[in-house]
């Protein structure tokens, strides 16, 4: 079996490419939630000075839970700033996901305690859009320490919410899957329906004959992103 090839850590080289043109204060903004079928999307809005990045810091999907609960402990107190915005399930249902995306990133944006020259989002889709000044970045949380410090945040911030829930909403697996489409969660689902953490105009509910009447229309064009 061929060895496997080490993931080099994200460094500064996109943050110090925007400072030389001008940017001042970078914030990057990563999301989680957004595939779930239950809870909201929730986006975190990082800042940093510049300085080395604790160890292990990097895409909050190559860590596993613990590890990642482990890094985050370390970004807290070593980040210049960052704050948390979310869009719960009825506002998605209500708008769609990239006004949802928007609407999430903006009060996580706004909580921060100034306002940044340039936002690095992960992804190749803007859905942030005017008056906010935007660099998209494939695999950013990958590469760039700035939104990699957003992405495990984020993942850790949003999965204790979920498990904080758990407890309200037995049955579901959300202290585990956080509201993804996990075996347990797929059982309960058919025998009990959704909750009120549900997202109801998702397809997930086509395939549940006893509650598929509850789905709502989804959003006009402009709204939900093609994900199911």
């Amino acid at each position: 079996m061929p060895a496997r090839t080490a993931v080099p850590p994200p460094d500064y080289a996109l943050e110090r490419e925007l400072a030389a043109h001008g940017a001042l204060r970078i914030a990057g903004v990563d999301e989680v939630g957004r595939g779930a079928w239950a809870g909201p999307v929730v986006v975190c809005a990082a800042v940093t000075d510049g300085s080395p990045a604790p160890d292990g810091l990097t895409d909050s999907k190559l860590l596993s839970p613990k590890r990642r609960t482990a890094v985050a402990d370390l970004v807290r107190p070593w980040v210049a700033d960052h704050a948390f915005g979310s869009a719960e399930a009825a506002e998605i249902d209500a708008h769609g996901m990239t006004a949802a995306l928007r609407l999430a990133a903006c009060r996580a944006l706004d909580g921060l305690r100034d306002r940044p020259d340039t936002v690095i989002l992960d992804g190749k889709h803007d859905y942030l859009g005017r008056p906010w000044t935007v660099r998209t970045r494939i695999k950013a949380d990958l590469t760039s320490v700035t939104v990699a410090a957003a992405s495990v945040l984020a993942k850790v911030y949003r999965d204790t919410l979920m498990a904080g829930l758990d407890e309200h909403y037995p049955g579901y697996g959300f202290g585990t899957a956080a509201g993804y489409p996990s075996p347990v969660h797929r059982a309960a689902l058919a025998e009990a329906g959704p909750t009120a953490l549900h997202r109801m105009s998702w397809s997930y509910l086509d395939d549940l004959p006893a509650w598929r009447h509850l789905r709502t229309p989804r959003p006009a064009p402009g709204g939900q992103l093609p994900l199911l």
